[in-house]
Formats: C-alpha cells, structure tokens, sequence
C-alpha cells in the first residue's frame, strides 16, 4: 500500500498548493464526480444530497440525516474542502461510524467533527462548544480529547474557519485510534483512545444548506482493529422508508394524512385511531424501525405495528416515553436490534414475523423513526459488503 505524502501547510486554496495536491496519486477522491456512487443515503430524502456537474456535493440539510460511504476505513487521512451557505449553519464528519442511526436519534454512532459556521453563537459558545473543529465521541463511542476540553469533546488551540459563503479546508489523520485535524493548514484539534477505530465515513445534513468539495482520502495499513473496535458491517440494500420531508409512499388507511405530524427524522400519529400504511408492497426483506411510547402506556395493549391486520408490535412491547428499536423479519420480530447507543441491550424475540410481499401499517398515538426497508430488488450494484468473511448484523 502506498503511503500518504503529506500535504504542505500552505491554505488548500491557494493554486500553488492545490496543484501539489492534486498530483499526490495516493489520494483518492471519493466521489466521482458523477453521482453518489460509492455512499450510502442513509436517512435522508432523495434530494437531500446532490453531486452537479461541477464536482460540488451539495446538501439542503433537510432533513437531519447522513451520508455515508458503503466501505469502512481503518487508518487513512481524509482532506475536503467545506463551506455553508448561510451564517450559522451547522453541520459534521462522521468518524469510524455505525450504518445506521443510534436508536431514537438520526445521527450515527461516530466520532464527530464539527462543521460550524462563524455565525452561529448562542449562549454557551466557548464552555462546551467553540464555532467549529471540536472533535467529540456521539451515541456509544469514546474518546480521549487532548488540550481544552469538555469532557470527551476537544477543542480547538485556536479557530482558523472562514465565514460563509467562503470555504474551507479540513485534514482529518487517523491513526489507531487517533485524530487529528488541521483547519485552513493549521493543525488544532486531536484526541486518542477512540472506538471504534473502524467504521463508515459519513457527511451530516444538520438544517442549513452546504457544500463540499474536493472530498480525497489516502488509506494507511491496518493496525488490526478486531470486531470489538469495530463498526458493525451492514448487508447492502437498506433504503429508507421515510423521506423525512413528508410521507411519499405512505397512505392513510384510516384517519387522515393530516393526523399524522413529521418532525424532520421522526414522526407521530396524533389520532390513536389514525393507521398509516405502506403504499407499494415489496418482494420481501427486512424492516428496522425505532418506536417510541407515551409517557403513559394505554391501559390495554394494543397495536402500534400490524401486517395485513396481524399485530406484530403492541404497545406492551414498549417502555413509557423510550425509544425501541425492531427487527422484522420472516424470522419474527426481535426488540432490542442495533442499539449501539444504549449499552447493552438484551434482544428479545417476540411473538409475530414479517411476511412476504412486505407492507406494514402504523397506528397513531406512537412516534416512529429510522424506519428502513432491504428488499432484494432495491439493492444497489456497487454495495458490496465491506468485510469479507466477517458476518453482517
């Protein structure tokens, strides 16, 4: 494997300095220029990402969601240019992530680092977060920050970001378990002892528009991160089934489409009457989804999840005001799937199973997120599993 030259400390986007990069032939850029080819949509609606003619990803930032690659990175240094469209606008890199979101949350377990416009500064700025370039441990992982910090969040020695509309440069080095990142040529943020050390790269959506640009990343040998320092590695074909926009795809099969309320990643049935049904069924798969409970459960179990009118989750396989997390299947249903952000989770299987061709219905008074379908016929060819010989969860 060939090693990563390392770049000069010259601003990226200085001509000079871009032509040096540009002839480093250990860098490879991660898109091609074309299309999404190579990542993931995980969460977001379909135009919430966009590759134009120009070379230029850009991003709406609705709803809050991710963009991943279908391939996992041990060591590697990963150099993209940034910039938002509007003052204040927030946004992230997912660092060795999970495939998909932490229950009850639309962002990944990973290692986070800041993509914060100059603009945005709200009461707290500076205690437990600066503008941009914090790098800091979400939904399971850990870290060990160096410098300033807060906790596991590390702050930068000193902000070197340009305001919106201008871009921006960021150098991300991993390196067994280590981070560190360089703004503008400027190194300023670092932290060791992470975990995982291994997973997904990924791009966040947070509500303002971005841009990205340039995205390159030169691979460094393995220092043989093994299954425990690991991101899980996630079969192909796993689609959203919620834009997180409106309900396309959806119908109401009683009620209304209005007794239903979206709230970016996560949605409600306001009417307990109300049931929300799969327009198109599938060939068949597996559903993941996250539900979450009143504060106060109804006094008789009753359906929260059902397939052609067969119950497969009730509302007494939830706990009061939590989020849960599902697997449905032919195999049954199992509670208790992926939770990567809540520790050790028990899973259960319950009594139900998902049959084939696959449509489900949701019942109102109950909150629904990361819901996600794998059909064999929605499987795209240049997914590919990204461990081989490791057994996908």
């Amino acid at each position: 494997m060939k090693t990563c030259s390392r770049t000069s400390s010259i601003p990226f986007l200085l001509a000079a300095f871009v032509a040096t990069a540009s002839a480093e032939e250990s860098f490879t850029p991660l898109f091609s220029g074309t299309g999404l080819s190579g990542w993931v949509n995980v969460n977001g609606a379909p135009e919430t990402w966009k590759m134009g003619d120009d070379g230029v990803l850009r991003c709406t930032g609705k709803p809050v969601a991710a963009l991943r690659t279908v391939r996992q990175y041990e060591n590697f240094i990963l150099e993209l240019e940034w910039r938002h469209l509007k003052a204040g606008g927030n946004a992230g890199i997912f660092v060795w992530a999970s495939p998909l979101p932490a229950t009850g949350q639309p962002f990944l377990r990973a290692i986070e680092v800041q993509v914060l416009d100059n603009g945005y500064d709200v009461q707290g700025r500076n205690e437990w977060y600066t503008t941009h370039g914090d790098i800091f441990p979400i939904h399971g992982s850990v870290m060990k920050p160096d410098g300033r910090a807060n906790g596991m969040r590390a702050f930068p020695s000193a902000e070197h970001s340009r305001s919106s509309p201008e871009w921006n440069h960021y150098r991300l080095e991993a390196r067994d378990g280590a981070l560190t990142l360089t703004v503008n040529g400027q190194k300023v943020t670092s932290g060791t002892g992470c975990s995982w050390r291994k997973g997904y790269l990924g791009l966040e959506s947070e509500g303002s528009p971005t841009e990205w640009r340039n995205v390159r990343l030169c691979e460094l040998p393995s220092t043989g991160a093994g299954a425990d320092q690991s991101a899980p590695v996630m079969e192909p074909g796993m689609v959203p089934l919620y834009t997180g926009t409106d309900f396309r795809g959806w119908v109401a099969a009683k009620g209304s489409l209005d007794s239903w309320r979206g709230e970016d990643w996560q949605f409600t049935g306001s009417d307990s009457a109300a049931e929300l049904t799969m327009e198109a069924d599938s060939s068949g798969g597996t559903i993941i989804l996250d539900v979450k409970a009143p504060e106060t459960l109804p006094a008789e179990a009753r359906p929260v999840v059902s397939q052609r009118g067969v119950s497969l989750i009730q509302s007494s396989d939830l706990l009061p005001g939590k989020w849960t997390r599902f697997r449905l299947d032919g195999n049954g249903v199992v509670r208790g799937a992926f939770t990567w952000n809540q520790g050790e989770v028990a899973e259960k299987s319950l009594g139900g199973r998902l049959e084939a061709p696959v449509g489900i219905t949701l019942h109102g008074g109950f909150s629904y997120g990361n819901l996600f379908l794998r059909a064999t016929d929605l499987i795209a060819p240049e997914e590919k599993p990204a461990v081989p010989g490791r057994k996908p969860m």
